[in-house]
This record gives structure tokens, C-alpha cells and sequence, in this order.
């Protein structure tokens, strides 16, 4: 039989399409995984965004990569709108991979999107200078925004705490 130490190793390789370096393990989607006695699977996903066209894709993967799991008779794959995601629930090691990628993480979210927090500058994941300077509110997902360092003259993305 499965274990749901097992079933949360494997989701650790299901990725996000979009940010394919995390997995929804790094990004805190994996609300619930239950393993019935006879080897039948229910993993709860939130999803980072209620109308996000790739839930199928995801699905998909989940349910492909835990099916592999030795032991497992079944898998089902339930999006939950029950909660609602929060940048709050990614992993420490989710922010450095972002940072990593040269896309600053997001501060802990508190509840609400205060705008004018985006015009204060963040520190730039290239070079951790803090002179930087919102080009954009509009990324190239809902979640993210356009910055440029003027120390190390980068452009680089930042990730909306939501």
C-alpha cells in the first residue's frame, strides 16, 4: 500500500507549467492527500488561480505521476476552491529557487494587496540592491510584476504577495 510520505515525494517532481523550476509541493497547491487501505488515492489541490487554464494539465500530471506509485488501485484529483491560495503557503526553498531564477519572492501576504507597496522597492535578486523601481504592475501572469535595478541595470520580475 502507498503511503502519503510516498505520494508527497512524487508530487515533489509535478511541476507548475509555468514556473517549471517548483513543483506544487514547492508552491503550497497540495492542500490534502488521503491513501485509503486499499491503495485508492484523493489529493486536494488549490489551485494558485481559480480561472488558471493549465488545473487540467495539473490534474493530469498528478494523477499520471501518483498512479505510477507502487500499490496504488486508484487516484482522484479534486480541485478545492474551499480555500484560497496564498503565496504565503510556498516553501522557503520555493522563494530561493525563485530568487534563483532571478525573480524576487513575494513578502508574506496579510490579507490584502495594498498597490502602493508595489511602488516601494524590493531588493533585486541579482545583486540584493534595493534601488529598484516598479516599470510595471502587470507581469506576465496576474501574480507578477515588472522591476529594474538601477544599481545592476536588470529587469526582473517579482512575485505579488497574494
Amino acid at each position: 500500500m502507498p503511503t502519503q510520505e510516498a505520494v508527497l515525494d512524487v508530487l515533489k517532481h509535478v511541476t507548475d507549467p509555468e514556473l517549471p523550476f517548483l513543483s506544487v509541493i514547492d508552491l503550497g497547491m497540495i492542500e490534502q492527500v488521503e491513501v485509503s487501505p486499499e491503495g485508492k488515492v484523493h489529493v486536494v489541490m488549490l489551485p494558485t488561480f481559480a480561472g488558471c487554464p493549465a488545473l487540467e494539465w495539473l490534474k493530469e500530471n498528478i494523477r499520471s505521476a501518483v498512479e505510477n506509485l507502487p500499490g496504488v488501485s486508484a487516484v482522484e484529483v479534486e480541485v478545492s476552491l474551499a480555500k484560497t491560495w496564498s503565496t504565503n503557503r510556498m516553501t522557503e526553498a520555493a522563494r530561493q529557487k525563485l530568487k534563483e531564477k532571478g525573480i524576487a519572492p513575494p513578502h508574506t501576504y496579510t490579507g490584502t494587496l495594498d498597490v502602493s507597496s508595489l511602488q516601494k522597492p524590493i531588493p533585486c535578486p541579482y545583486c540584493g540592491s534595493e534601488n529598484t523601481e516598479l516599470r510595471s504592475p502587470f507581469g506576465p501572469a496576474l501574480c507578477r510584476a515588472f522591476y529594474r535595478c538601477n544599481d545592476c541595470g536588470q529587469t526582473f520580475e517579482r512575485f505579488k504577495p497574494v
